[in-house]
């Protein structure tokens, strides 16, 4: 290949994320709702007969598919399948940071406004167990319990460790990982949906 191809190659490419084509696309939505005279924030409880993390607290959200146009277009679609409530009532909606996931997965995040009481939600019970909401107020006066996952390093059986420096005595760079807990009256907020809501908050602080 000439040094010209290559070059019209690198002046067109969008940058992305390598490996980004195995990765699954997520999109949420953190939705902010006006309640007793201060901004919410609406959480969902998984329905207890879910497959995966029943009865874990989330956002509104889900998998990118095929028919949203945008990636946007998932995070609203999921939570008006989720809570009960039209476009119409979702307004406002802004881009926030994107995360990729150790588990496989690019999450892809948006601040939105209900347009809407609470009393008008009504939750998909096949995905839902119960929605509830934090003040704002306490997430920016109240700071996470932090505490520390390791991951460890396991190379499948099989490994060619002689096509490697130092061979099976090869120190591999393990890491740790900051979990983040946040309790609410009987509401324990943790994992992927509590890294995001502390990024948020980060972000209102700045």
């Amino acid at each position: 290949m000439k040094r010209e191809a290559i070059q019209r190659k690198m002046e067109n490419r969008t940058p992305s994320v390598i490996g980004g084509k195995q990765l699954t696309n997520y999109s949420i939505l953190l939705p902010l709702i006006e309640k007793e005279g201060e901004l919410h924030l609406l959480f969902e409880v998984r329905s207890l007969q879910m497959r995966r993390q029943p009865g874990e607290i989330c956002f509104p959200g889900g998998k990118v598919d095929r028919q949203d146009q945008q990636v946007i277009d998932a995070a609203v679609r999921e939570a008006k399948e989720e809570l009960g409530i039209t476009g119409h009532e979702i307004e406002e909606v802004y881009p926030f940071d994107y995360m990729v996931s150790p588990f496989g997965m690019i999450v892809h995040t948006y601040v939105g406004f209900l347009n809407c009481p609470e009393k008008r939600i009504s939750p998909n019970p096949a995905e839902v167990e119960e929605v509830f909401t934090v003040p704002l107020s306490f997430f920016k006066e109240n700071d996470p319990d932090v505490h520390l996952v390791n991951f460890d390093v396991k190379p499948d059986e099989g490994f060619p460790y002689d096509l490697i420096a130092n061979g099976r005595d090869y120190e591999w760079q393990t890491r740790k990982m900051e979990e983040y807990f946040y309790k609410y009256e009987d509401k324990v907020i943790w994992g992927l949906t509590a890294r995001v809501l502390y990024a948020f908050i980060e972000s209102l602080q700045e």
